[in-house]
């Protein structure tokens, strides 16, 4: 049963939070028009006029946690937010786009700058502050517009605010990923919001995605943080666009505890409930990351039923998501199902009988299958085309091994990724 609903709203839906975003020209280099734009919020002047600068806050200390990259190669805004949530506490989250702050030699330097100018302008103390960037890797991270930047920010906070934060922490993406959900803990509403980025270099374990979740449940850091591990072990971490990790993978949360609810300090049966809300939100934001994926026109979503284990039906319907193979042909609308079973096959997962295999292709236009017992079948292609041209494709895999199952997102590969990445930097 679901006890949680989606809301119209964002990062700052949740009680205790406001937010905003600008143009604070980080992509550019600093000049005195510009800098004169910034104070006075006109983004008319500035090349490009994108937001580049988020600021998120909340009125009181807040419980705080924060999972991020596997990568080895990390931002040091990663290790400076790392420093700054050893104490499970954080009030307010920075974060620029453009520039990952990234393979930098004053990297952590410029890092600790940038919690230190969120702190002066919202009055309170720089270890509270969540530090983030997105972007090119390796480039010096101009400072100048992240001041002028954040206090002019700081003048402009407010409940309407977040949808503008969503845009400031866009770089390849499309469209604005923001969300909210409610559910009922202890007999009061409580409400999980958040904004998420990401479109290109993502791969299992985050991939580059900067997401930031607030709540005003009463819940401790530590059952945050395993909330976050639960909740993106079935969502982020199934999402993969073109197998490369990022540097900067950051997912973070607040809670401001206004709900009211009895604090959760265990995995009791509130602890559950606000597990499941999250858990469907993040689920939510993993289609919208693959969706949104650099170049794509369609959304993938493999679905593995019959496995001997989760780790065996997680590992499949990932590799299945992962293969170039498929992904071309999926955006070809090729119902291949060769490509499939090959990816079954090397993807390193228990499978006990291959010839239990079946595959099935579903979108809106109808389902066709296309392999049973793990030989492909005669299938009618004008079908199976129609299928495939929709821009949502569900591949569903069925073994006879056992009965757990797993959902991992991905999407298509296009003329256009290469494009994309072909020229990003320049």
């Amino acid at each position: 049963m679901n006890n949680y609903t989606f809301i119209n709203g964002g990062v700052t839906s949740p009680q205790g939070f406001t937010a905003n975003g600008i143009c604070a020209g980080v992509k550019q280099a600093t000049s005195a028009a510009i800098t004169k734009a910034i104070k006075a919020n006109d983004s008319s002047v500035i090349p490009n006029g994108k937001r580049d600068l988020a600021l998120i806050a909340c009125d009181k200390p807040c419980s705080a946690a924060a999972i991020f990259t596997k990568n080895l190669v990390k931002s040091d805004t990663i290790y400076v937010t790392q420093k700054h949530l050893e104490n499970g506490v954080a009030q307010a989250v920075i974060v620029n786009s453009g520039n990952a702050n990234a393979c930098n030699p004053d990297g952590y330097e410029k890092a600790e700058a940038m919690a230190k100018l969120a702190a002066d302008a919202l009055g309170i103390d720089e270890n509270d502050v969540i530090v983030a960037s997105t972007g090119v890797i390796g480039q010096p991270l101009p400072l100048a517009p992240i001041e002028s930047g954040v206090n002019a920010l700081k003048d402009i906070l407010s409940k309407d605010g977040g949808t503008n934060a969503a845009e400031a922490i866009m770089t390849t993406d499309t469209v604005k990923k923001e969300w909210a959900v409610q559910t009922v803990i202890d007999g009061k509403t409580v409400t999980i919001g958040g904004i998420a980025k990401g479109s290109g270099m993502i791969h299992i374990n985050m991939g580059t995605t900067l997401s930031f979740v607030t709540t005003d449940a009463a819940i401790s850091a530590q059952m945050l943080h395993s909330a976050l591990i639960e909740a993106a072990d079935v969502s982020y971490n199934m999402v993969s666009v073109d197998g490369d990790t990022s540097t900067n993978d950051t997912l973070a949360i607040l809670a401001s505890g206004y709900a009211g609810n009895a604090e959760i300090t265990e995995k009791n049966e509130d602890y559950k409930i606000f597990l499941q809300a999250l858990t469907a939100a993040f689920k939510k934001v993993a289609r919208l990351l693959a969706s949104d994926g650099e170049g794509a026109t369609k959304l993938l979503v493999c679905n593995v039923s019959g496995a001997a284990d989760e780790k065996a039906a997680k590992t499949i319907a990932k590799s299945v998501i992962c293969s170039s193979l498929v992904k071309a042909a999926m955006f070809g609308a090729d119902a291949n199902c060769g490509r499939i079973l090959c990816a079954i096959g090397y993807s390193g997962a228990q499978v006990n009988d291959v010839k239990k295999i079946d595959v099935l292709y579903k979108s809106s236009a109808g389902e066709i299958l296309v392999c049973q017992n793990g030989c492909g079948l005669a299938f009618d292609e004008e079908k199976a085309e129609k299928i495939l041209l929709e821009n949502e494709i569900e591949i569903i895999i069925t073994l006879g091994d056992g009965a757990s199952t797993a959902e991992a997102y991905g999407c298509d590969l296009t003329y256009d990724y290469v494009k994309i990445n072909g020229d990003y930097r320049t």
